[in-house]
């Protein structure tokens, strides 16, 4: 089996709850989101997605990844896509990092390669190990009163894990996060993310205002020895999500930091294929983790789906499925959430079917 043929697409995705606020005036209602699809000379297709919270989120943005995607199409015609290791390999020689557009043409390779044996993903890098994942939703910075509003509606629904967005004002923060806990279900699982927001100082005085409630706290800091020496002020738990991209950053998170756990995002590392080998690696260190992604659509949430229900059922916090964050439904809305927990598709490959009338025209095409 050889690629004959890859597809670029570019949409558009919209924040279901409005806008979406991170720390430091980050927000957004739309996020782009770039689709490939491989297609083969036996005649199965795979696709992939790739997405981004903002250009101020990571140091990647839209317009480089998708530049990043035509720069490495044209090298993989002729590849064998069930090799994802030479296709990293081959990737990895014309670009160095760029893990997020890798990330798009990885999926896509394992779509074809579970297709073409007729398995999902998930049987092949590892087996089911857990068919009811816990879900997560994020909570946008805003006042007090509407994120209690946003956790009774969403719990409501079943969810039962939030992130809550935090790292401004660190006396504020640490406030809204002490009301939003106070204001709802004792049985909720809360952890609050700064996305390497605070300051080492801020970080210091947000933590110590929250010491005395059951709470994981999420890369406070940007520099990884800043959440190390944090380590020092405060024994509330960390964990490491914008600083853990290498197997180095992994050790680093755990020795250095003495993270609890890490948020392995697909685009981030660059792929299913290093985000198994990360998800390998922690478990045996005896890590906790969380699998998502930066953003998404069907796509996205799939490839995560199979990534997390071949996990440890023991080592894995939660998942997100990005598909209930979002308006736009390109793989018919699959998987979605039931009552607060998910599964991964049982179906060949990514497991969803693309509906080719939502995604358009390919905005370029290699063969």
């Amino acid at each position: 089996m050889k690629i004959s043929a890859i597809e670029l697409y570019e949409c558009t995705l919209t924040y279901s709850h409005g806008t979406y606020v991170m720390s430091k005036g980050r927000a957004a209602k739309q996020q782009p989101t770039n689709l490939v699809r491989i297609i083969t000379d036996t005649g199965i297709d795979g696709w992939g997605e790739t997405a981004l919270l903002a250009g101020n989120y990571l140091p990647v943005f839209a317009g480089g990844t998708r530049e990043a995607l035509r720069e490495l199409a044209p090298h993989l015609i002729g590849q064998d896509p069930r090799a994802t290791a030479k296709i990293q390999n081959v990737m990895n020689g014309v670009l160095t990092g760029q893990n997020n557009a890798k990330s798009a043409i990885d999926i896509a390779c394992w779509d074809v390669f579970g297709k073409s044996v007729e398995l999902p993903i998930s049987a092949l890098i590892g087996g089911v190990l857990s068919t009811d994942l816990p879900i997560y939703e994020a909570i946008p910075l805003a006042s007090a009163e509407e994120n209690i509003a946003y956790v009774k509606k969403r719990s409501a629904a079943g969810i039962r894990r939030f992130q809550i967005k935090v790292g401004d004002d660190p006396r504020a923060d640490a406030a809204r996060v002490r009301a939003i806990i106070e204001a709802t279900d004792d049985d909720i699982f809360f952890f609050a993310d700064s996305n390497a927001g605070w300051t080492f100082l801020e970080a210091s005085i947000a933590m110590r205002e929250l010491e005395d409630l059951n709470i994981f706290i999420e890369q406070p800091c940007l520099d990884v020895a800043d959440c190390a020496m944090l380590r020092k002020v405060s024994p509330l738990p960390i964990i490491m999500d914008e600083g853990v991209v290498t197997i180095a950053d992994l050790h680093r998170a755990k020795y250095e930091v003495s993270a609890s756990a890490i948020n392995l995002k697909l685009g981030r590392v660059g792929g299913i294929t290093p985000a198994v080998t990360m998800r390998n690696a922690a478990q045996a260190l005896g890590m906790h983790f969380c699998i998502e992604d930066m953003w998404g659509g069907d796509i996205i949430t799939a490839a995560a789906s199979h990534v997390a229900a071949s996990a440890q059922p023991g080592n894995l916090l939660h998942t997100a499925f990005f598909n209930d964050w979002t308006d736009e439904h390109v793989g018919g809305y699959q998987p979605r959430t039931v009552n607060g927990r998910g599964a991964a598709p049982t179906s060949p490959g990514l497991g969803i079917n693309i509906d080719m009338s939502m995604v358009g025209e390919p905005v370029a095409r290699f063969s």
